[in-house]
């Protein structure tokens, strides 16, 4: 069983998903990792989510036709992707 006190990357996931997937959200979350990335979820890295939101978006989209929840669930991910991104562009000078 996972530790509560852990906030990987993997766990992060794991805690948008819950909202949308429930109880499945663990195995489906490491199921897309391990699958499509060929990787141990705890090995996620912030960089790896751009990449498991194109394979979460096909993976959802076949479970419900509610494109809004879909699109809902994506929305979250990014936001967690964007940690990400922004340390990289902020260290560009503007000058």
């Amino acid at each position: 069983m996972r530790s509560q006190s852990r906030n990987t990357v993997y766990d992060q996931v794991v805690r948008i998903t819950q909202t949308y997937l429930g109880p499945a959200a663990n195995r489906f979350v490491a199921r897309q990792v391990e699958n499509h990335l060929h990787k141990n979820p705890e090995d996620l890295s912030l960089a790896d989510v751009l990449l498991l939101i194109d394979w979460i978006r096909v993976a959802v989209a076949l479970l419900t036709e509610d494109s809004s929840i879909v699109e809902a669930y994506i929305a979250q991910l990014q936001k967690l992707a964007d940690n990400y991104e922004k340390p990289k562009n902020s260290s560009r000078s503007s000058a």
